[in-house]
């Protein structure tokens, strides 16, 4: 792992299921991720996705990356245009700096996901491979 590494995209397709799922999973029961028909009287044109949903795909990029052994120290994201059901986002990530220390090599990686309306997510990762961890 270098600074200037680009990890390589992830692809997401956003499914209906994905956005309910999510916001099942992570026990966020608004109606905008649920339910089409509130979600457009709010002022939506569809449900959408949440942001730990976004936040649980962020750190599967990050760890489909660099591996099992990786351990996710920090992620700080902001949510930009909506994940509408239909899209794909795709994920991309860039090395900003490397540093090690007792619990092995740590990276902060900048994280962009972008749909087909924009940015949805961007942010930054802090992740640290134990010492003879795979990147």
């Amino acid at each position: 792992m270098r600074a200037g590494e680009e990890l390589p995209p992830l692809e997401i397709p956003v499914t209906r299921t994905l956005i309910v799922a999510g916001a099942i999973a992570s026990r966020d029961y608004q109606d905008v991720h649920h339910d089409a028909e509130l979600a457009k009287a709010k002022g939506s044109p569809d449900i959408f996705m949440n942001i730990l949903t976004t936040n649980g795909l962020v750190g599967r990029y990050i760890t489909d990356h660099f591996g099992p052994t990786a351990v996710l120290r920090k992620v700080a994201i902001r949510l930009g245009a909506p994940n509408y059901p239909g899209d794909t986002m795709v994920l991309r990530g860039t090395v900003e700096t490397v540093g090690t220390g007792p619990d092995g090599e740590t990276a902060t990686v900048r994280v962009v996901g972008a749909n087909g309306i924009g940015k949805h997510v961007t942010g930054t990762v802090t992740v640290t491979l134990p010492p003879g961890g795979a990147a």
